[in-house]
């Protein structure tokens, strides 16, 4: 996959599909301003290509004696522009058949049409952003709750490249330290002075990956299954998380055949809940199809509510259900996750077990909650979070990009194998824990197929 050219000047509509009150059509590129000259006429006279940096135009978008559209002009002078390029930004009225009409003379005047991400390529390749920042334009676009907004703008403002610099700077220091003691083999390399950089960046990249699997859910979302036997009170418990009523709730077991979804944030994290069939031995095979799947959705699920109706007596599906999905030594290495939460449900009437009562290991969290009364829901709220967040709640920033966390594993991977080689073959590892540290910020330069992939993702416009 070759990269586009980035010498020749482009056009594209920069605002959201459908109609708004205002549209944006940017052209980046040396011709830039002729572009503007041929379709903009300001209302005081005088061309566009004649204003200084930094003014705002006001006049019309025409086709010779056509008036398209009165606008507004933004002018931004290489190299202070987004792009490093000439800039400038035609504003118009939203509808999209204005844009659409605006873009095509842009594009008969001269501009080719931009190809998705092309104006933030061309603001990486001219030294605007470094490649994490680029990236962190994207995922500020997509973000689609205030944790991942707030992550994504960490990014765009440097905090990840900075963390990665950080590790950088100790991996180069225990380098040149080696290096060194090649060009010096008498004098020697201490070995604390080669430990404790390679340490602190082994921390520093720990602390990172930390945050790995939470920056992972807030991007893409999590996926909570309801699970228990009928009557157990999945509905019941998803319509008082969500607040409203979304699940049909009824006394008569088996009322929930299929499963339905439901959206709701939890941390910052974009869930969607899952209530599935209650889980017994069927009586038909409509029954066994909505018991099967919700075994399938369970399995596939970052998190599971295991709903125990606490009223009464523990029956042979609801120590099967917890013999399934809540076993020995659930919690990850590191990660402090069950992905099974055990909920104590109808804490409002009384009780034929305890959470001591049940057969499990330590590390699977028990909530006793009523979704009639609201009690013990804000525990669960809580333990939710803690589930899929963790550690990670208190740090600067989350890792969710996938292609950093692998660059970041590469590293730490080659950082851990140096403390435990020789000098030469630590050398080697350092250097190879320094490319993959430098293909997170592209400051070394990334091959033209990596930088092709990354912004085949962005929209046009961007």
């Amino acid at each position: 996959m070759a990269l586009p050219p980035t010498n020749d000047t482009i056009a594209a509509i920069a605002t959201a599909p459908g109609t708004g009150a205002v549209g944006v059509v940017r052209v980046s590129g040396p011709e830039a301003y002729a572009v503007a000259d041929a379709v903009f006429v300001p209302a005081r006279g005088g061309r566009p290509s004649a204003a200084p940096a930094g003014r705002v135009l006001f006049g019309r978008v025409a086709a010779g004696d056509e008036v398209v559209d009165e606008a507004l002009l933004l002018t931004f002078r290489a190299p202070a522009s987004y792009t490093g390029q000439d800039v400038v930004e035609l504003q118009t009225h939203g509808g999209p058949a204005v844009l659409r009409r605006v873009l095509d003379l842009c594009l008969a005047a001269g501009a080719r049409s931009a190809g998705p991400g092309e104006f933030t390529l061309r603001a990486y390749l001219n030294g605007k952003l470094d490649l994490a920042q680029a990236e962190a334009v994207l995922d500020i676009v997509d973000a689609a709750t205030e944790a991942a907004r707030r992550n994504a703008a960490g990014g765009l403002t440097g905090a990840l490249s900075r963390r990665v610099g950080e590790v950088q700077s100790d991996v180069t220091a225990a380098y040149a330290e080696l290096q060194a003691g090649f060009d010096y083999p008498e004098e020697g390399v201490p070995e604390a002075r080669l430990q404790a950089p390679l340490r602190r960046a082994l921390a520093r990249i720990d602390e990172l990956l930390a945050t790995a699997e939470a920056g992972r859910l807030t991007r893409e979302g999590a996926r909570l299954a309801l699970l228990g036997r009928p009557n157990a009170g999945k509905s019941s418990l998803l319509n008082a998380l969500l607040g409203y009523r979304r699940s049909l709730v009824s006394d008569v077991p088996g009322t929930t055949r299929d499963y339905l979804e439901a959206p709701l944030v939890v941390a910052g994290v974009p869930v969607t809940l899952i209530d599935t069939a209650g889980i017994r031995a069927a009586t038909d095979a409509v029954e066994a199809g909505g018991v099967d799947l919700a075994h399938d959705v369970a399995e596939r699920a970052d998190l599971r509510l295991l709903v125990l109706d606490r009223s009464r007596p523990l029956g042979a599906e609801d120590r099967e259900l917890l013999a399934r999905f809540a076993p020995g030594a659930p919690v990850e290495p590191g990660g402090g996750r069950a992905h099974t939460v055990v909920v104590a449900s109808k804490a409002d009437l009384p009780a034929c077990w305890t959470p001591a009562d049940l057969p499990l290991h330590a590390g699977v969290p028990v909530v006793t909650v009523s979704a009639v009364t609201g009690s013990g829901l804000d525990d669960l709220r809580e333990t939710l979070a803690d589930q899929l967040v963790g550690d990670a709640a208190g740090a600067e920033l989350w890792l969710g990009n996938e292609r950093h966390v692998e660059a970041l594993t590469r590293a730490r991977r080659s950082v851990a194998a140096a403390l435990e080689h020789g000098d030469e073959l630590a050398a080697l590892d350092l250097q190879d824990a320094l490319a993959a540290l430098a293909s997170v910020t592209g400051r070394d330069g990334v091959v033209e197929e990596t930088l092709a992939s990354i912004f085949a993702r962005f929209c046009v416009g961007k």
